[in-house]
């Protein structure tokens, strides 16, 4: 077995010094641990760390480790193909005697190894980790060394957290000769000659008592053996074996009589061995992968995309991922966590590496298998993040890729991915303030007034009337109601496409992305909707204003700081009145914001404009020249304000005021 790390120079020079004492091994002598390694130790028996059962994958891990060298130099040296033949890694629980043994037939270790290897930790890590551990609990007192433990990997000694006897037999392939190195923790170990069958290392953890609510004894039970395999090191390539319990009839049963069972036990294969990623594309079937991800994801609904890449490069790995069917129940709360499992050689190494992924793609599922990934102490924690941004990058390279395929394939399907997951893609557009939209803005759609449908804002572009100058679009709560706006008249008459936003987000994404290839966004409440009209009818507008410039500006008397402005409308055509805004809030804005927990009390500076086609306005002249106290126009402008109001889905005022004026119009008009 080869432990992590090449250990340091003293140990180095120790062992060459015992070595040359001819007896040393013959008896057993007691050796102290460097003094860092005992600081180690020291956190793993006393502290209480959560994630025991890493112990396991550890010992696995480093026997397949031991197998692979052996594998390696096999190649090169005929003369250990023999031992390479029947690689497996082998499991014995034993109840009765409280052990658990881990062995292999790999390349084993000489005495210098053992000491070497076992009698000090990675070169790669335990000054540096304690130094980290000192520096984080000064920096955040409130954080125990359980969870910073959890950040670290302990390799070897995390059998330690779980035994109180630790016993490492070895034998290097080619030698006659076998140690065994024995410790109980910090006080150091003892290490002598020894015997063993074959080549290779076998370590026997003699497992603690329960105590202290911890379960000690479970990892010695076959349910919890089969679990942990399955969930770290299902895809070693080396089978991992043990003697298992199963039952079987007694002989035939009598007539009328249920049939007796016995146990027995049967050598069984823990492991898969090979990962489905791993196998050739062409050999994998649909259903397969469909059936991997269900059982995987714990889903009812096959994938609606299976993503697989390969890369070799500065960063090489292999990636499986999956766009789900449905968007998961709690998909769009805090509890959701992102992440794809992380892998190192076939060994699982982190459960959700948030890493991997953008916020906009956190939709996807899947895993990440790399030999490229720099590790601490052992597999438990990343050393550095060149590799994982070399990764994270490709990944959302191919999963761009990927969906727009999807949308040029697939239509129908990706109109039901984006029902799912779109409004994460256009949060990603706004959370990033546009930095995103190379990635984002050809994935998102919106509604087409004229195709209605889902459009993308490339197809929009293609459309696009040689005349038209801007991207126009309507915010509401829904396409009905939206398509009702008398704002939207004006761009409907020059035959302008309309996209309809009806996400909450929608409209603060197209404030912030401001344009699509050179062509701005415009909402059809715009000040300056009309700027594309005739020299003309602007010219014929300017002149209305000026000659109704009174009643405008009664009319703004009668709403006070209700409106910043009242104004002639050249976008209404069949509409009498509407409600526009100035400046960056919109009325929907204004409802979202206001929707919001915090409630901000944020106002749009509203515009209150009135068709002077309609027959209300030429109504509103007929007023003005017989309320001679203004009182009967400022009950008219409350409603025409009021009426704007509802038609833009927002709530008025007072209700009851707004009921008695229609009651006296009705009066009135008798």
């Amino acid at each position: 077995m080869i432990m992590h790390g090449n250990g340091r120079r003293t140990a180095q020079f120790a062992a060459r010094a015992f070595l040359c004492k001819g007896d040393f091994f013959m008896a057993k002598v007691q050796h102290e641990f460097q003094a860092e390694t005992k600081q180690l130790l020291d956190l793993m028996i006393h502290s209480i760390y959560t994630n025991h059962e890493i112990f396991l994958r550890e010992l696995i891990s480093n026997a397949s480790d031991a197998l692979d060298k052996l594998h390696f130099a096999a190649l090169t040296d005929s003369a250990l193909r023999e031992g390479d033949e029947s690689a497996e890694i082998f499991l014995v629980p034993d109840e009765a005697s409280h052990t658990l043994s881990i062995s292999d037939n790999g390349i084993g270790m000489t005495a210098e190894e053992v000491v070497e290897n076992i009698g000090t930790i990675a070169k790669s890590g335990t000054k540096a980790f304690l130094e980290q551990l000192q520096r984080t609990k000064e920096e955040n007192a409130a954080v125990d060394e359980k969870e910073l433990i959890g950040q670290f990997g302990v390799g070897f000694y995390s059998a330690f957290m779980v035994s109180d006897i630790v016993s490492v037999t070895s034998k290097a392939f080619g030698s006659d000769e076998a140690y065994r190195w024995v410790s109980r923790g910090a006080d150091g170990y003892t290490i002598e000659k020894s015997s063993l069958d074959g080549h290779g290392t076998e370590i026997v953890l003699t497992i603690k008592e329960d105590a202290d609510g911890e379960n000690y004894s479970s990892f010695l039970e076959e349910y919890t053996i089969r679990n942990l395999i399955k969930k770290y090191s299902d895809y070693i390539r080396y089978p991992i074996r043990m003697m298992v319990e199963k039952s079987r009839p007694k002989g035939e049963p009598e007539d009328g009589k249920a049939p007796e069972f016995e146990k027995y036990k049967e050598l069984e294969t823990l492991n898969s061995m090979e990962p489905i990623w791993k196998r050739q594309k062409s050999k994998v079937k649909p259903e397969e992968y469909n059936d991997y991800y269900k059982s995987k994801y714990m889903d009812y609904m096959d994938p609606a995309r299976v993503i697989r890449t390969n890369v070799e490069g500065v960063s090489s790995f292999t990636a499986l991922m999956f766009i789900p069917g449905h968007a998961p129940f709690d998909y769009y709360t805090k509890e959701y966590e992102k992440g794809l499992q992380l892998y190192s050689s076939g060994v699982m190494i982190m459960n959700k590496c948030k890493d991997l992924l953008p916020d906009y793609f956190n939709f996807v599922k899947g895993l990440v298998d790399s030999q490229d990934l720099s590790l601490n102490i052992s597999r438990e924690m990343l050393q550095q993040d060149r590799q994982l941004k070399n990764i994270a990058k490709n990944l959302e390279k191919k999963i761009k890729r990927d969906l727009e395929d999807f949308l040029k394939n697939d239509r129908d399907g990706y109109e039901k991915f984006f029902e799912n997951f779109g409004k994460q893609l256009k949060y990603g557009l706004y959370e990033g303030y546009g930095m995103n939209r190379a990635v984002l803005e050809d994935l998102v759609l919106f509604y087409s007034s004229t195709e209605q449908k889902n459009v993308t804002l490339a197809e929009y572009l293609e459309r696009m009337k040689e005349d038209q100058n801007a991207i126009y679009y309507a915010a509401g709560e829904s396409i009905k109601k939206i398509d009702l706006l008398p704002q939207t008249e004006f761009v409907k008459s020059k035959g302008y496409e309309i996209l309809y936003l009806t996400d909450e987000m929608d409209e603060f994404v197209f404030n912030i992305l401001s344009q699509y290839k050179d062509k701005p966004f415009k909402s059809v409440s715009a000040e300056d909707i009309a700027e594309d009209d005739t020299e003309e009818a602007k010219e014929n507008m300017r002149k209305l204003e000026d000659d109704n410039k009174e009643l405008l500006e009664d009319i703004k008397k009668a709403l006070g700081d209700k409106v910043s402005e009242v104004k002639l409308s050249p976008r209404l055509k069949s509409s009498a009145v509407c409600l526009t805004t100035k400046g960056d809030i919109s009325l929907e804005m204004e409802k979202i914001l206001n929707a919001m927990p915090m409630d901000q009390g944020i106002k749009a500076e509203r515009v209150l404009e009135l068709n002077p086609e309609h027959i209300v306005f030429k109504a509103l002249n007929k007023i003005k020249s017989t309320d001679n106290d203004g009182k009967k126009l400022e009950v008219y402008a409350n409603l025409l304000y009021d009426q704007a109001l509802l038609i833009s889905g927002i709530q008025i005022d007072d209700p009851i005021e707004f009921s008695k004026s229609i009651c006296q119009l009705i009066v009135d008009a008798n």
